[in-house]
């Protein structure tokens, strides 16, 4: 098994290689749902479709459009992906996780993460940022099984899973553009529904400030193989005080992300550019 997992990752990103040629990628990123516009502003792109790249899972997720692009952004070569995989799509976790050992054999210095998320913190308001400063996972575990020891230790540390010097780095440029940043702490479950209110009421009670279906598996990939992480959760819909009109609704989360892409945007690219 260990040495399937390690070929599919190899011929993955031999194939990535071949389209990007000998072109090192400074940075990768995970685009979630509604947020994959920033992908449309990389220069000197070259387009990958999921489905042209071995092994690589496809993306059915509303508001993930299914490529990945690499190209400069600003002013780094950077591979982005625009659409994820989901456990909730009925992945294992090695599918899930699959594009971030690829990244690593690419040869990232840094991971930037991002998703569309429901706020459980009364003082979010949809359209808001939450950079992430820790998280609750309640998926499996991406690690469970046999070790893949080139990668990184059985028991990696998750002290610091999101790099306290580009959150700092992260607060400066959102100050200095006037964007409204909080930090929290994001819970990531399964899916595919949407949480119950008791639910969310149990996800605030034990220290959740947003709550989403991804991104986590991801983040231990990467700093099992210490790659340093930057996250943004876009607050979606607000989660807390439920009307009795409040429905959940994927296509109003999509929205209420794209209205919000351009401020992640700002974010993700200054950070880049300053590294």
């Amino acid at each position: 098994m260990e040495l399937d997992i390690l070929k599919r990752i190899e011929e993955a990103a031999q194939f990535v290689k071949s389209k990007i040629g000998s072109n090192k990628p400074f940075a990768g990123i995970i685009l979630g749902s509604g947020l994959g516009e920033l992908a449309e502003i990389i220069e000197n792109k070259t387009v990958i479709p999921y489905s042209q790249i071995p092994h690589f899972a496809t993306s059915t997720a509303v508001g993930h459009k299914g490529n990945l692009i690499a190209g400069l952004l600003g002013g780094k070569f950077v591979i982005a992906m625009q659409g994820r995989f989901h456990y909730y799509e009925g992945y294992g976790m090695d599918q899930v996780t699959l594009p971030v050992r690829v990244m690593k054999v690419l040869g990232i210095s840094y991971l930037f993460v991002s998703n569309a998320a429901g706020g459980v913190n009364e003082k979010y308001r949809v359209g808001d940022l939450m950079i992430l400063k820790d998280h609750i996972n309640l998926m499996p575990n991406p690690l469970i099984g046999k070790n893949l020891d080139n990668f990184g230790p059985r028991f990696p540390d998750m002290t610091r899973p999101y790099d306290l010097k580009l959150i700092s780095k992260a607060e400066e440029i959102a100050a200095s553009n006037n964007i409204l940043v909080h930090k929290g702490v994001y819970l990531a479950g399964t899916g595919p529904t949407y949480e119950t209110p008791a639910e969310y009421s149990f996800f605030r009670a034990i220290g959740a400030d947003a709550v989403g279906m991804s991104t986590v598996p991801e983040v231990i990939i990467a700093r099992h193989s210490s790659i340093p992480v930057f996250g943004v959760s876009v607050i979606t819909n607000e989660a807390f005080s439920f009307a009795e009109d409040f429905v959940n609704d994927g296509d109003d989360v999509v929205d209420a992300a794209n209205k919000a892409a351009d401020k992640m945007t700002k974010l993700f690219t200054e950070l880049i550019s300053v590294l």
